[in-house]
């Protein structure tokens, strides 16, 4: 089998679509393919989590269009932006759709994706950090450890209108036998319901971390059990955008922060 050669600037040409993903907010954090892609586009439609340090890689002749998508917030139409997609790729643009997080885990990536092929348009992902894993690693902590949690699930805590959503009862079930870490994102609104239907699997001691702008100067969470979890979140005035985060490995944190002894002197 012959090696495909490395990707290189060229990637990036006119009439093509890239889907990047902006990472957790942390400029820092971007890729360097994505920090390319970013400064190749002539047009960049932006998702509302994007900061302006992400932005700042963007040709200054690129046109920005801002297409909000936040949860519990008023949002562009999914379709509209597909279709400003295509009509820039079609108008010979370099497009770029800057998604927060990662495209492919609850970014919609998918069915953009599925859209600009059905049109013919030439579409590829450049993967960025989700916020899922970004949160966690934040505080110094791991979201799989073999003493503790064997396997990781993402998992939404916002079902599209229609769908029945998660079924939290059978996924407490399993991440109890199979010791797992629930990673739940968009789930703070709904905290009530996924606390009282986790608990029907999972004990009330089970450690919980609620993250906030991870990654960011205005990042806060705090650490709690699922018994606590909806208590907590009101108390300390949490909100959106933010990761729950169901399991043992959260314990860590609390080790984290625990002093350490101070070295006797001779």
């Amino acid at each position: 089998m012959t090696p495909q050669p490395m990707h290189t600037p060229s990637d990036f040409l006119p009439g093509t679509v890239s889907l990047v993903g902006a990472g957790p907010g942390d400029p820092e954090l971007l890729t360097l393919k994505a920090v390319r892609a970013i400064g190749a586009a002539t047009v960049l439609l932006v998702d509302d989590l994007v900061s302006d340090a992400v932005l700042a890689h963007a040709s200054p002749r690129a046109r920005i269009v801002h297409v909000g998508k936040r949860g519990g917030c008023k949002s562009t139409p999914q379709a509209f932006i597909e279709k400003l997609m295509v009509m820039a790729a079609s108008e010979g643009e370099v497009v770029v759709r800057l998604k927060g997080g990662d495209p492919f885990i609850f970014g919609r990536g998918g069915e953009e994706v599925e859209a600009l092929r059905a049109a013919g348009i030439e579409v590829q992902v450049v993967n960025g950090i989700t916020s899922g894993l970004a949160g966690l690693t934040s505080l110094g902590v791991p979201l799989t450890h073999r003493e503790h949690a064997h396997g990781v699930v993402f998992v939404t805590g916002h079902a599209k209108p229609g769908d029945r959503g998660t079924d939290w009862k059978a996924l407490a079930a399993t991440a109890r036998d199979a010791r797992l870490t629930l990673v739940i994102y968009m789930g703070v609104s709904g905290s009530q319901q996924i606390q009282t239907e986790l608990l029907t699997g999972l004990p009330a001691h089970t450690p919980v971390a609620v993250i906030q702008h991870a990654t960011l100067p205005e990042q806060r969470h705090a650490v709690t059990t699922l018994g606590q979890l909806r208590a907590t979140i009101e108390r300390e005035g949490l909100g959106s955008p933010a990761v729950i985060v169901v399991g043992h490995v959260v314990s860590g944190i609390a080790a984290l922060q625990t002093p350490l002894p101070l070295a006797r002197t001779a």
